[in-house]
């Protein structure tokens, strides 16, 4: 109760301020769009636009912030929608349907557009309407704002009803002066009004200007002082000598009576509307957004505008979406809520049942005016600009071609190019890009293997047959020549070439079939195509090794082998080449503290005070020596086995720092500073180590300093030598 009761005396009076403000903006427009929409069907249908205008605003207002997220967005009737509506009315009228067909027609595509937008919301695909490319957007509005001007010059002219551009401007005996001179006036306060007071949305003096003129210029014609009858007014706010009520009944009974097959007609305009309007919608909420430092919820936003566009179209109403100019009208008028959205459409009806008389005698030039003011606004001028850079100039070209497909086809087909356009600009990108995020010769890169004195010659003299590509980004058919140019001159030379696959985000079969061929060219040469690094699933939620697998280029039989990480790559990789040169593989080693090379020089007795002071310990393979962040500050020497150090990232993620072998020191590190351990100790085979506490050592740091400084430095090299092979792979990834 404290809180309703701070709200209502710190910010419903922001709401009722910021709603009365937003509904003075979209009101006008509101019968503006409807009257536009409705024009081309000729008779006393233009009267019905102005309800069906009013209708939208009012159900758009009431049901659009009631269920979407954005708490100060105003949706009403806009600009998109009434250009691609009243074009649609045109096309039903030139295939010869009656009027009221024409309006059952609209109305279903209003409706189907809604359906589609809850369906879109449900699915939780808000957020990807978002990234349609802004030259696509652009060059849509652009069209929109042009194909509103083009249609509402003949209305500014005063010709009659279905005199199209062209005709009207080539007739002049047609024009009505007096038409002309209110829709001057009305340009005038538009353009001026803003840079003289915000106080007053520029529409609700506008259109005061021009009922002023118009009632000026009625003192000397009495005949501009008839509402029936006369071109010049919106007329009586009726549909066909209906009531508001019955306007809505009729409108349901029509829309019950639908056959499927008129579904078929509308259902791709339904389609493109709804994509329209969303984007409209959520290009407004981004903006609210960064005004408000807000976070709305596109995907119920989407669901909200949904609902308003279904409830609208099932009372008569005109479509909309979230309108920019109402919206921020709201926020600058202190709005804080959603409250401000619904007080909007709520004063939208009040306003026509007190102010319906009045409306009768708006100029029809009057709303033209205002509307051809807000189509140039719709038009981004600055995109001119990209004309004259030659990294901006294809997106020029998308713009263009997008305006001329809408003015000289239809908004629809602009749509299907704006997609195919987006698709192109998508691919394009991704070209641009490289594949090969790095590329790195076999004798800059090793594992982190404990060699042998024969292994380590090997890998000394023959790491120049590998070679490691570092691949990123996407994998598909764009970029399957890139990936097939730099991974194919590898096979002529290599033995093996390895592919990590981590930075990798896609992958589709036309790249796939490059990988098979690389593969088949190696294996032609003896040679390995050797993957690692592979994601566990892509964005796309592709199983990249389950792909790899399926589609043959990973295989157990062949010459193509995946590793869960580049280490075990390269250890296999190191383990095939010590094979070949005939290094020793399986027997096994085992290394009494005398045999130690760290223990080499030092006098008999100091290796038996050593071997009194430790303790043997076995450890079987899969069991750990020590666990990351265990306490311990005991040396292990390795008498037998092979152990991996590894540092834990991640749940099961872990990073390999080393695989230690007979005559290795593991666990310095805890040895020299007394803290837990940092790293896990994974014995692989059964191991023996020998235990050297950090009590023993002291003791026998007393009687034996030569050893213990042997110890020391043989902890210290290893630490520093593992230090410089970090800082060696740190500076071959990056290249």
């Amino acid at each position: 109760m404290a809180l309703d009761a701070a709200y209502g005396r710190m910010k419903f009076a922001g709401d009722a301020w910021g709603g009365l403000a937003a509904m003075l903006v979209a009101l006008p427009s509101a019968i503006a769009f409807g009257v536009t929409i409705f024009a081309p069907l000729g008779g006393s249908l233009a009267a019905q636009g102005a309800l069906a205008g009013i209708l939208g605003a009012t159900a758009l207002g009431l049901l659009a912030p009631a269920f979407g997220s954005s708490a100060r967005l105003i949706s009403s009737p806009c600009a998109p929608a009434a250009a691609m509506l009243s074009a649609l009315a045109v096309t039903f009228t030139k295939q010869g349907l009656p009027a009221g067909s024409v309006v059952l027609l609209l109305g279903l595509t209003a409706f189907l557009a809604g359906v589609f937008q809850i369906v879109l919301g449900l699915l939780r695909v808000g957020r990807l309407i978002k990234f349609i490319p802004y030259p696509v957007v652009c060059g849509y509005l652009s069209g929109v704002g042009l194909i509103i001007i083009g249609s509402q010059i003949p209305k500014l002219l005063g010709v009659p009803g279905g005199v199209n551009l062209w005709a009207a401007l080539s007739l002049p005996s047609l024009w009505a002066w007096q038409s002309i001179t209110v829709g001057a006036v009305v340009m005038v306060v538009m353009v001026l009004t803003p840079r003289l007071t915000r106080a007053v949305p520029p529409a609700i003096l506008a259109l005061v200007a021009g009922l002023c003129a118009y009632f000026i210029l009625a003192a000397f014609d009495a005949d501009l002082l008839t509402i029936d009858g006369n071109p010049l007014l919106v007329g009586r706010i009726t549909a066909g000598g209906f009531g508001v009520g019955a306007t809505i009944g009729q409108q349901w009974r029509s829309l019950g009576a639908l056959e499927p097959e008129i579904l078929l007609e509308v259902i791709v305009p339904a389609l493109t509307l709804a994509a329209l309007l969303s984007i409209d919608t959520l290009k407004t909420c981004v903006v609210l957004d960064a005004m408000t430092n807000s976070d709305s919820n596109p995907n119920r936003d989407l669901l909200g505008q949904g609902i308003g566009n279904v409830a609208s179209a099932l009372v008569g109403g005109v479509p909309g979406a979230g309108t920019m100019g109402a919206s921020l009208i709201n926020v600058n008028s202190g709005a804080n809520s959603r409250v401000s959205g619904l007080l909007a459409g709520a004063l939208c009806f009040v306003a026509f049942l007190v102010l319906s008389p009045v409306i009768a005698w708006v100029p029809v030039s009057a709303l033209a005016s205002i509307l051809i003011v807000i189509g140039f606004r719709m038009i981004d001028r600055h995109s001119l600009a990209f004309f004259y850079t030659p990294a901006t100039r294809l997106d020029f070209l998308v713009i263009t071609a997008v305006i001329v497909v809408a003015l000289f086809v239809n908004l629809i087909a602009a749509s299907g190019v704006g997609v195919a356009f987006a698709i192109l600009l998508f691919i394009r990108e991704q070209t641009r890009s490289t594949v090969v995020r790095n590329r790195i010769d076999g004798n800059h890169l090793f594992s982190k293997r404990q060699r042998a004195a024969g292994e380590a010659e090997v890998a000394a003299e023959g790491p120049s047959d590998t070679v490691v590509f570092e691949l990123q980004g996407s994998l598909f058919f764009g970029t399957a020549s890139q990936l097939h140019a730099a991974l194919e001159p590898e096979t002529r030379s290599r033995k093996f070439v390895i592919l990590s696959m981590r930075r990798v985000q896609s992958l589709d079969l036309t790249a796939t079939h490059v990988l098979e061929q690389i593969k088949d060219r190696l294996e032609e040469n003896d040679a390995y195509l050797v993957f690692c690094d592979i994601p566990k699933g892509l964005p796309s939620g592709l199983k990249m090794k389950r792909f790899l697998k399926e589609t043959g280029v990973v295989r157990p039989t062949n010459k193509a082998f995946a590793f869960r990480q580049l280490d075990e790559a390269l250890e296999w990789v190191e383990g095939q080449r010590n094979a070949a040169h005939g290094a020793s593989q399986g027997e096994e080693v085992i290394l009494d503290l005398a045999d130690m090379p760290m223990l080499d020089g030092l006098p008999a007795k100091a290796v038996k005070d050593l071997n009194l002071a430790v303790t043997l310990r076995p450890v079987h393979a899969g069991k750990k020596v020590f666990k990351a962040g265990s306490s311990g500050d005991e040396l292990f020497l390795i008498r037998r086995g092979t152990v991996k150090i590894t540092l834990p990232i991640h749940k099961k993620e872990h990073y390999h720092l080393a695989t230690c072998g007979p005559g290795e020191i593991i666990g310095g590190i805890g040895f020299l500073d007394g803290a837990d351990h940092a790293a896990d100790a994974l014995a692989m085979t059964e191991v023996e180590v020998y235990v050297l506490s950090r009590d023993g050592f002291l003791a026998l740091a007393e009687g034996q300093p030569a050893l213990a400084f042997r110890l020391i430095e043989t902890v210290a090299l290893n630490l520093a030598g593992r230090l410089r092979a970090t800082v060696s792979e740190i500076h071959a990834l990056r290249g």
